[in-house]
């Protein structure tokens, strides 16, 4: 049985991943909370002898020997105490081996859970590193189950031979995009949370970071660190702006995100279920840099004012609608993706 037992061990380490160091430390708990059931006034004395080379698993409880027993729990005759050992005297201790086979049903029960437990709190904790490496990072999901109550979503990801189940609250939805029961899905890591019930891993389709991932892996000079990505301004579902730069002089950087014919950009908004992307050029010029964020508007003049956070910028007539956006959007992102307060004046004002 102990040769089965161990091989056992190896097989599980084999199939789960989980040490077989980890997994004799578990049994000895095992050991120790069966024998507690079973004599619970001999549990301070309990030593579990595991040998791996031999592949043998003892159990003794260590008795003092004395003259008189008060509590046979753990302590035992001389007279007993020579049939163990002829050496034995007064004040020795004793290894008096356990027969584990007449453990009750309850110490056997303790055992058992003792193992299970800790078998699912391994494979947890294997869930719980994978994932933790793959924050910031895009997986592909199936979705698993929608909540009607609150929207959230559960999607199944994987990585490498893992599996689990990620919360995509209501919040983290691109707005307006219908998601049924078995669509795949991109979706952005955004945490891994290590809870008694085991990782929660929380998933995004609104992050800014969704974005950034999808164009390293759509535009290979992103991925290769030749444009690179200097800002994003994202309202999720309807328009995002992105300021790029270009560390090799030959390579453009809008033409190099956008590819030929508009296929690379094409790929992500169509990921994105028609999100508009402005791909703007960055400029450490802040007020070159504010002119290619108003972009499609065209740009007369950028002020910048003395605070050093705002300017303000002088646009055509014709051009002010267009450089504010509907709703004020556009106006809103281009300050989100530089960072600096914009006020927008026509010609005819400035």
């Amino acid at each position: 049985m102990n040769a089965e037992f161990f091989q056992a061990i190896a097989d599980i380490e084999k199939e789960k991943g989980i040490p077989q160091e980890y997994m004799l430390e578990k049994i000895n708990q095992a050991l120790l909370a069966a024998l507690k059931k079973d004599n619970p006034n001999a549990a301070e004395c309990v030593k579990v002898d595991i040998d791996r080379a031999n592949e043998k698993i003892d159990m003794y409880i260590q008795k003092t020997v004395v003259e008189e027993v008060e509590n046979p729990a753990v302590e035992l005759t001389l007279d007993a105490a020579k049939k163990l050992s002829k050496k034995a005297a007064v004040g020795d201790v004793i290894n008096v081996a356990v027969d584990t086979k007449k453990f009750g049903r309850i110490a056997a029960q303790a055992a058992k859970q003792v193992i299970i437990q800790g078998i699912r709190e391994a494979e947890r904790n294997i869930v719980y590193d994978e994932f933790t490496s793959k924050e910031h990072e895009i997986l592909t999901g199936v979705v698993s189950t929608i909540d009607p109550r609150n929207g959230s979503v559960s999607i199944k990801i994987s990585s490498n031979a893992e599996f689990t189940d990620a919360l995509m609250p209501a919040g983290e939805r691109i707005p307006g995009e219908e998601i049924r029961e078995g669509d795949r899905l991109k979706v952005y890591v955004v945490e891994v949370r290590k809870l008694t019930s085991g990782p929660q891993v929380l998933i995004s389709r609104t992050h800014p970071g969704l974005l950034k991932r999808l164009f390293e892996l759509e535009v290979p000079e992103i991925f290769d660190g030749t444009v690179e990505i200097k800002s994003i301004a994202r309202e999720a579902g309807s328009r995002t702006k992105i300021a790029v730069l270009s560390t090799d002089p030959q390579v453009e950087p809008i033409g190099a995100c956008v590819g030929p014919k508009g296929s690379r950009v094409s790929a992500i908004v169509n990921e994105l279920r028609g999100e508009k992307i402005d791909i703007v050029n960055y400029s450490d010029d802040p007020a070159e840099y504010i002119a290619a964020a108003l972009a499609p508007s065209d740009v007369i003049s950028v002020d910048m004012l003395e605070d050093g956070r705002s300017c303000r910028v002088v646009v055509p007539d014709s051009q002010l609608s267009l450089a504010i956006g509907k709703e004020g959007q556009n106006v809103r992102l281009a300050a989100r993706l530089t960072g600096y307060k914009i006020d927008i004046k026509p010609e005819s004002k400035a």
